[in-house]
């Protein structure tokens, strides 16, 4: 069973890693492509400069990040970054089909509540549960 090679809107990621900022931002989403067009903020040219110095040194550590507005560059690919959802920090594999997505998107800010049976300590009338 052969896989498809990855491609982002006609380009594999060996031409998306060669691309300067600019070039990539012309074939981003609109939101994203107004994000690099501005530029990015210093907090997240700091974390951009770490994610480098640390894949071109080879270290294979976890990044640990309050910057959820950072966007997924084809740099970024194969690194484990920790996004904080608020509480805790979320970590996260960079995958290729992750490119064109924000960093704050794989790391859910909120639980589904699963409301359990009346404890021990609850009132009289709390304590009835119906059958059906």
């Amino acid at each position: 069973m052969s896989s498809k090679a990855f491609t982002y809107k006609g380009y594999t990621l060996e031409q998306l890693m060669e691309m300067s900022l600019d070039d990539l931002a012309e074939i981003m989403p609109a939101r994203m492509r107004r994000t690099l067009k501005r530029g990015l903020s210093p907090e997240n040219k700091k974390l951009l400069d770490k994610i480098r110095k640390y894949k071109r040194k080879g270290i294979n550590k976890v990044i640990r990040t309050h910057r959820r507005d950072m966007p997924v560059l084809p740099e970024m690919v194969g690194m484990k970054i920790a996004v904080h959802n608020g509480k805790e920090f979320v970590e996260v594999e960079i995958v290729p089909e992750m490119i064109g997505h924000y960093l704050g998107e794989f790391a859910m800010t909120n639980r589904i509540v699963r409301h359990g049976k009346p404890g021990k300590g609850a009132t009289r009338s709390s304590k009835f549960v119906p059958l059906k």
